[in-house]
């Protein structure tokens, strides 16, 4: 746990600093909406923030996060916000799924990310008192900020969910486009692992369901499998790379079965590779789908 001492509100940073009131008498920091930041380790852990007396709730524990600034998406702004305010390293979170609380004229958005350790944090600005990794157990047993009170039930199953995993053919896909890929194989494959890491950071929209909490985005876990020349193209941001050095039809169902359990997707044209891999519990799509995705 680290510690840091008190110290007066600070004053408005940014347009979006500023309280939004709604009609019944509640009132809300950040007017283009705020976001946080769920941190969770291998074990189970989160990372809590104990809020500073004089904020909002002051003396509970909830999430690190705060306004977003204008324009600013909710994974952006509810990183910057735990940058801020821990220290922790962004480079080594993964996104997950994000959830959102809409009161029309306000929303909060709980964007739940996967750290490979209980990493690094320290107190690093005056709106926490101490932050610390709490077993998902014992999180009931702090004195939570009553938004985070009444999210905590409906996000704990949402993390102990399997992310969904997207495999995909690499070499299926960019054959499937007739953009020059046979004068230059590696290129082109460089081509879809970039269009795959603007995916793998910007997520898919999900379509909003009942309830309170809705989940309004994915971040799927992507591996792209490459086999022959293709396997001199550089590697993509927030993408798996797996080489082969054989069959990549082979590796295909190599990765399918190291993510059993997590639903599956593979992106693949090749009728006996699909039938093998949905032999497995996969799903399969046609690269058309994958195409338009990244087009759009």
């Amino acid at each position: 746990m680290t510690e840091a001492p008190p110290g007066p509100p600070p004053g408005p940073r940014d347009p979006a600093d500023g309280w939004v009131d709604l009609p019944d008498g509640r009132r809300f920091w950040g007017r283009a909406g705020a976001a946080g930041l769920l941190v969770v380790a291998p074990d189970g852990s989160v990372l809590l923030q104990h809020r500073v007396g004089w904020s909002h709730f002051g003396g509970t524990w909830g999430l690190p996060g705060g306004a977003r600034h204008v324009g600013e998406s909710s994974l952006d702004g509810a990183l910057r916000e735990a940058h801020e305010e821990t220290g922790i390293e962004l480079a080594l979170l993964r996104p997950r799924f994000a959830v959102r609380l809409d009161l029309d004229v306000w929303s909060y958005t709980t964007v739940a990310v996967a750290a490979p350790s209980a990493l690094p944090v320290s107190v690093t600005d005056r709106e926490s008192t101490a932050l610390e990794w709490v077993p998902a157990d014992e999180v009931e047993q702090r004195d939570l900020h009553p938004g985070f009170a009444s999210a905590w039930p409906r996000l704990r199953p949402a993390l102990a969910a399997p992310d969904p995993v997207l495999v995909v053919d690499a070499a299926n896909v960019v054959g499937s486009r007739p953009d020059g890929w046979w004068k230059d194989r590696p290129g082109a494959a460089a081509r879809l692992l970039d269009a795959l890491g603007a995916l793998a950071v910007d997520g898919t929209p999900v379509e909003p369901g009942e309830g309170v909490l809705p989940v309004v985005r994915r971040w799927p876990r992507i591996v792209a499998v490459l086999e022959g020349r293709a396997n001199d193209a550089q590697d993509a941001a927030a993408v798996e790379v797996v080489r082969s050095s054989g069959s990549g039809d082979d590796e295909i169902v190599a990765q399918v079965r190291r993510f059993a359990g997590s639903p599956v997707t593979v992106v693949t044209a090749d009728r006996g590779l699909g039938d093998r891999v949905r032999a497995l519990g996969a799903e399969t799509a046609g690269p058309g789908r994958l195409l338009a995705l990244l087009d759009a």
